[in-house]
């Protein structure tokens, strides 16, 4: 009984710091999600500036975050975490001020490339912060409840963005961003981070001190489902409009938050349970048939234009409970291949695994759109690699994670 007693405070998961470092999560991503949709609409309204160009300078935030996430999980290894996140958390916050100072496209583009460094270091800290601060009994599901927050962002972050901008100037959406990233830095200062793991900084420099080697398997079947991920987030509204929906596209991102949230809530007690293989195996196989499914939409055309408005506002439910089984499952395998000094490392991989995809996606589906399969194509494709990432963790990955895990 004593035993149970002692052990029982290790086990829960709400605490003041949890919540926390959820709150700050919301607040950083909804900041984020303020300017996704509109800086678009701000190069081409003010700098005049062509799509394909729009394109290559948003692409920059992407690729600075993936260039810093290996030195950001290597920094955290060595040194206190919260401080760290701290300091990201200003640095990423301090860069908004710099978008209504902007006078030319040379600026904009160097701002993106900086915010990208600090979007990368933030979001490394944050998830090595919150793997710190929880059970970890409970991993699987804290994880869940973690991304829940930037997906409640997600939600609401672009319907009020282009709200805003239909009403205020561009100026009025960045001064937002601004107050919604000091209050989650407030937020921050109130996280407990109490564990202090052994860091062993007289260690060579190696390669795995910024890459989790182990998780490389996992890591390519990660990067296979980042894809089509990236052709969804940038391309949908475009295909959209193809198809004749006329509906505000920020329909489609609000019912794929509610999918994520959603199945995050339960994928993750099930990882807890032992049963992360099956969760990303599920979670893979439902995003295999909403891509296929949405590659099809252009050929039911000939039925009825109300029935493809209606399946394809269920796609967006179902991509996102596929994708919220996965974050969360594949969180948590990076996390358990790894000693508990190299956590950051863990986190590190994990997002650089997706940012290569979500990148690689973005290229890949405009390139392919341009051609004559137009965006069907461009979603097939993504369907294919989505097969290929169920295969590939199916017979290696998994199996390799099974022989290596270390909890």
């Amino acid at each position: 009984m004593n035993t149970t007693a002692l052990h029982e405070p290790l086990d829960r998961l709400w605490t003041q710091s949890f919540i926390s470092a959820c709150a700050s999560n919301f607040l950083l991503y909804f900041a984020f999600y303020l300017l996704l949709p509109i800086l678009p609409l701000y190069l081409i309204e003010d700098f005049h500036t062509s799509k394909s160009y729009v394109g290559i300078i948003l692409s920059c935030y992407t690729l600075a975050a993936l260039l810093i996430r290996p030195f950001a999980g290597f920094i955290l290894d060595i040194f206190k975490r919260k401080p760290i996140y701290l300091l990201a958390y200003f640095l990423f916050v301090f860069t908004f001020i710099g978008y209504p100072m902007v006078t030319v496209v040379s600026m904009f583009l160097f701002l993106r490339i900086i915010h990208g460094f600090t979007f990368g270091m933030v979001t490394t800290a944050g998830n090595s912060l919150m793997v710190d601060i929880m059970p970890a009994s409970r991993r699987g599901e804290g994880l869940g409840y973690f991304g829940v927050a930037n997906n409640m962002a997600m939600a609401i972050g672009p319907m009020i963005s282009l709200f805003m901008h239909d009403y205020y100037s561009f100026n009025t959406i960045f001064f937002a961003a601004i107050g919604s990233g000091t209050l989650g830095l407030l937020v921050v200062f109130t996280i407990k981070s109490d564990k202090a793991f052994e860091r062993r900084i007289k260690e060579p420099l190696a390669f795995d001190r910024f890459f989790l080697l182990k998780g490389f398997y996992s890591g390519l079947s990660l990067l296979m489902l980042g894809l089509p991920y990236g052709m969804l987030t940038t391309y949908v509204a475009i295909y959209g409009k193809e198809l004749g929906i006329q509906s505000g596209m920020g329909i489609f991102f609000s019912l794929m938050a509610v999918g994520l949230i959603g199945s995050r809530l339960f994928a993750g007690k099930m990882v807890d349970r032992g049963r992360l293989i099956h969760v990303i195996g599920y979670g893979t196989l439902v995003c295999l048939f909403g891509f296929f499914t949405l590659s099809g939409l252009r050929k039911m055309e000939v039925f009825n234009v109300r029935l493809v408005e209606g399946i394809f506002y269920f796609i967006a439910v179902v991509l996102g409970v596929g994708y919220g089984m996965i974050f969360p499952a594949y969180n948590t395998l990076f996390v358990n291949l790894a000693q508990n000094n190299r956590r950051a490392t863990a986190s590190s991989t994990y997002l650089t695994s997706w940012d290569l995809g979500v990148g690689s996606g973005l290229i890949l589906g405009g390139s392919l759109a341009d051609t004559q399969g137009g965006f069907p194509l461009a979603f097939l494709v993504g369907a294919m690699a989505t097969g290929m990432s169920f295969l590939f963790f199916k017979r290696i990955a998994g199996p390799h994670f099974d022989r290596h895990k270390l909890r």
